[in-house]
């Protein structure tokens, strides 16, 4: 390549940014911080990280199973929304308390399709227990025993077309990513009024101690002074708009450490019941799914689910009924 080209390479105006990524630019200014847009080299430092971001984003969502009829039908039916649910009516009590689906079902959007898609949620517990268990034609007793049963089950970003549900989805993975990182940045702030509010009680232990002649106490204070000042000066450091633009890409060219999903396998009976996947017991199932490590570092099962609008309507009614019977009581 000739000098001439690559002059002109390089005074070539950079191509423009995309939709998607000009959009991340700007949750990144409502979601971690206004004043983030007016710092120098903005665009260009947090392109590519937020670039990568996305990508991982798309990569997560993606990765979530479904989608999964969620009904009574399947309840019967299927071995994972069995275990999901301990009855089939919870699946009525999910969908007829989910404001989620309540926010939904109130948009006209909502009667285009019979369907609609969201993202599923639930937390997977367990318990201990001593129970029966049956080996050939031996009945054993106070047999110890794991049971999974799964609670907090959620609806999220309902809609009837899937393309957008999974679209929703990964847009709500980033804001999830920098709101993350938001917190960090109102951790360091909180720190930051901790440690000055903690200088001043030390300067006015300073001040009482005060003579001319130096007392071991006042040695003790006057090191702890110093070592609050340097703390203070480090985080307010880091709170500048420069160092925390290059902390936030750093932070986004590692989403894993705060948004990952790992893949989970359970051979179980029909009552959640912890079995050995090697039993060659016929009613055994052997349940896989995806866990979402979420920013409040709980794990979480998360399939697509699809969902008839009728249910979710009757759901709704019936909750509400329940609702005006109880005030009515």
């Amino acid at each position: 390549m000739s000098l001439f080209s690559a002059l002109s390479d390089l005074l070539k105006p950079a191509p423009p940014l995309s939709p998607q990524l000009q959009q991340a630019l700007e949750r990144v200014g409502e979601l971690v911080s206004p004043q983030l847009k007016l710092t120098s080299g903005f665009e260009q430092k947090l392109a590519a990280p937020l670039e990568y971001a996305l990508g991982y984003c798309d990569g997560l969502i993606s990765a979530v199973p479904g989608p999964i009829d969620i009904n009574r039908q399947a309840f019967a039916n299927d071995p994972l929304v069995h275990a999901l649910f301990a009855t089939a009516s919870d699946i009525d009590q999910m969908l007829g308390r989910s404001q989620a689906v309540r926010d939904y079902l109130e948009q006209a959007v909502s009667w285009e399709n019979t369907y609609f898609y969201a993202l599923f949620a639930a937390r997977r517990q367990q318990k201990r227990q001593l129970g029966m268990a049956v080996q050939g034609t031996l009945v054993q007793t106070e047999v110890p025993q794991t049971v999974i049963y799964f609670s907090d089950h959620t609806l999220l970003q309902p809609h009837n077309c899937l393309d957008t549900t999974r679209q929703n989805l990964r847009l709500g993975s980033l804001d999830s990513l920098l709101q993350t990182f938001h917190d960090h940045v109102e951790s360091l702030r909180s720190e930051r009024e901790g440690l000055r509010a903690d200088l001043s009680v030390e300067r006015t232990h300073l001040n009482v101690l005060g003579s001319k002649t130096p007392t071991p106490q006042q040695a003790v204070h006057s090191r702890h002074l110093e070592e609050l000042d340097q703390r203070l000066r480090q985080t307010a450091a880091s709170l500048m708009p420069d160092p925390l633009l290059n902390a936030l890409a750093e932070f986004l060219h590692a989403p894993e450490k705060s948004l990952a999903i790992s893949p989970v396998s359970i051979t179980v009976d029909r009552l959640g019941i912890v079995s050995d996947p090697e039993n060659p017991d016929a009613s055994l199932e052997t349940l896989d799914f995806p866990e979402l490590t979420a920013r409040d570092q709980r794990r979480y099962l998360v399939i697509l689910a699809r969902i008839s609008r009728a249910d979710a309507a009757a759901a709704l009614e019936a909750v509400r009924d329940q609702q005006h019977r109880f005030m009515l009581i």
